[in-house]
């Protein structure tokens, strides 16, 4: 497919770029283990716990001290574990997102990893493959591309190459010879080189803006919350009126004390928004089960037989 002239750009040179250039990723949020413990130190089950744990310790019970601060090292290790594992499937997602490319450098075809393309490379295009950065087409034979990620339409779009210096153009458009990031070869074949990596493509200006946009909570999870304050605020009132009548009986105020904690701990609605996500995966299994997103329309019997909790 390539031609004689065709060399690409020596390894050395393609070392030089890629240490200038940075590595060819779309930009990420870094995860921030000490965000995620202060976050945790700050619930109010944690704080009862090391309350707890700490009156006991100051009492002399050395044993249910202990016990409470285990108790306490769990949660953050619970925290800390699940957020391990959180990390570890959106790193294998980046993985997926990162493809290995098959670029030419020194009149040598080489397959390399994706985040590795840099600023004028020039990339073999076929069928099947997922295009690993912005790039301009040199050549191509019956080249057409799903560009939906980036337009959202499903229809595969044409492409050919540059017959002239163009200005650069947006994703869309049959007959234009610029071939995006994240797009994926249905039909023929090309060579192009390479003209943005990294965040300088439009999929890592999307990545780039979405960065910026702030989440706000659905209306099921501002519900949620507001009935987890006043079941708290409940458990707490409870709590402290248990520990007025304790201590007005004469049982001991600091014993008092630790009853209330006691209470609070077995009132207080931690595990309230667990429950929420596990009735929440419950219903997109039973919805799985009878493929409502993978058929046209499930029957009606179907539909009866779904239960979403």
């Amino acid at each position: 497919m390539q031609e004689p002239e065709w060399q690409g750009l020596s390894h050395e040179e393609a070392r030089r770029r890629l240490a200038a250039q940075g590595p060819n990723s779309l930009p990420q949020s870094q995860r921030r283990m000490a965000a995620l413990l202060l976050h945790t130190v700050r619930e109010p089950m944690f704080l009862l716990l090391l309350g707890a744990a700490a009156l006991y310790l100051a009492l002399g019970d050395w044993q249910e001290g202990a016990a409470l601060l285990v108790m306490a090292a769990l949660t953050i290790g619970l925290a800390l574990f699940q957020e391990g594992r959180t990390e570890r499937a959106l790193q294998a997602l980046r993985d997926l997102s990162s493809p290995r490319a098959l670029v030419l450098r020194e009149g040598r075809v080489l397959r390399i990893a994706g985040s590795e393309v840099v600023e004028g490379d020039l990339l073999l295009l076929a069928e099947g493959d997922r295009v690993a950065a912005d790039a301009l087409l040199l050549q191509a034979t019956g080249l057409r591309v799903d560009e939906s990620q980036l337009t959202g339409e499903s229809m595969a779009v044409s492409k050919c190459p540059a017959g002239a210096t163009l200005a650069p153009a947006a994703p869309g458009g049959d007959g234009m010879p610029f071939v995006w990031s994240g797009s994926l070869v249905l039909q023929g074949d090309g060579l192009a080189r390479v003209s943005a990596t990294g965040p300088r493509t439009e999929l890592g200006k999307i990545g780039s803006s979405l960065q910026a946009v702030g989440s706000e909570l659905s209306p099921m999870q501002r519900d949620a919350s507001r009935m987890t304050r006043l079941m708290a605020l409940a458990g707490v009132v409870v709590s402290l009126l248990a520990v007025v009548l304790y201590g007005l009986q004469g049982g001991g105020w600091l014993a008092a004390v630790l009853a209330g904690i006691a209470l609070s701990m077995s009132l207080l609605p931690a595990e309230f928004p667990v429950i929420m996500t596990v009735f929440l995966a419950i219903g997109a299994w039973r919805l799985a089960r009878v493929q409502v997103l993978t058929r046209r329309l499930p029957s009606i019997e179907a539909l009866g037989s779904i239960t979403v909790l």
